[in-house]
């Protein structure tokens, strides 16, 4: 049941993030919504969006690449309605670059947002989740994270590395009542691919072709907020492609030659 419940959404000013916020705003189950995105004036749109179909929404803007405040954010959120009882870390930024031609502070950059920012919400949200009676923590990786993918080292390895510690979270943590869902997308139409990062830190400024033919963010944050509610381990989200993680997972040979031929711009 999700009465009542607060749910707390990072990357909510666009694509799947605003999307699931939509979908638990007008839910029958009335939910306390937090939103936080960098584009405060976005974020305040969607906000505005979320109160009328029902929900009471606060908003966080904030910038994941800077650590410095993320604990302050956190606790801010955990204020605004008493606790924490879903957190969505599904806020990320992409890459275009081969490894070599990729400015090591576009690495640094893609693995604070993506990968430090969760992992530090997570380390000051746990207690605070424990001591309410447990919590579900929904965390956005890719299929990216199930393997290498060309033009998306630092992407691919942020993405893999939400893998190890949200696993290891849930087995250390599972007996405290909290629960872990990776969400694996494959190619949803979103802004990511425009938003994404090319190998000197520009942006990239155009939504890829393989982007512009996935699923909608809509379709696919209907299968996120049911895996959600339904505390699944992992939810797998796009279309043909998701076949990838498959191959990877049972001949892992041919993936490696699959990968190869990806045409990844």
């Amino acid at each position: 049941m999700l009465n009542n419940k607060t749910i707390w959404i990072t990357g909510a000013s666009s694509g799947i993030g605003e999307a699931c916020a939509y979908l638990w705003a007008k839910s029958p189950e009335k939910v306390n919504l937090i939103l936080t995105a960098t584009r405060a004036d976005r974020l305040t749109e969607v906000q505005q969006e979320c109160i009328r179909l029902g929900a009471r929404c606060e908003i966080l803007p904030y910038d994941l690449s800077d650590p410095t405040h993320i604990d302050t954010l956190t606790d801010n959120a955990v204020a605004l309605f008493g606790r924490i009882d879903i957190a969505f870390l599904n806020a990320g930024i992409s890459q275009r670059g081969k490894t070599l031609e990729t400015d090591f502070q576009v690495d640094r950059k893609i693995m604070d947002v993506n990968f430090f920012a969760p992992v530090r919400i997570t380390k000051r949200l746990l207690p605070k989740m424990i001591e309410k009676g447990g919590g579900t923590i929904a965390v956005t990786s890719s299929i990216a994270g199930r393997f290498g993918f060309p033009l998306r080292s630092a992407y691919a390895s942020s993405k893999f590395a939400l893998y190890g510690f949200f696993e290891t979270v849930h087995a250390e943590y599972y007996d405290e009542n909290i629960r872990v869902v990776m969400v694996c997308p494959g190619r949803v139409r979103t802004q990511i691919s425009f938003n994404a990062l090319e190998a000197d830190g520009t942006k990239h400024g155009r939504m890829d072709e393989g982007q512009q033919k996935g699923i909608t963010a809509e379709k696919a944050a209907r299968k996120i907020v049911k895996a959600i509610k339904q505390q699944k381990p992992e939810v797998l989200v796009g279309g043909p492609e998701l076949l990838m993680v498959y191959i990877k997972r049972f001949i892992p040979s041919l993936s490696r030659r699959l990968v190869r031929q990806i045409n990844a711009t």
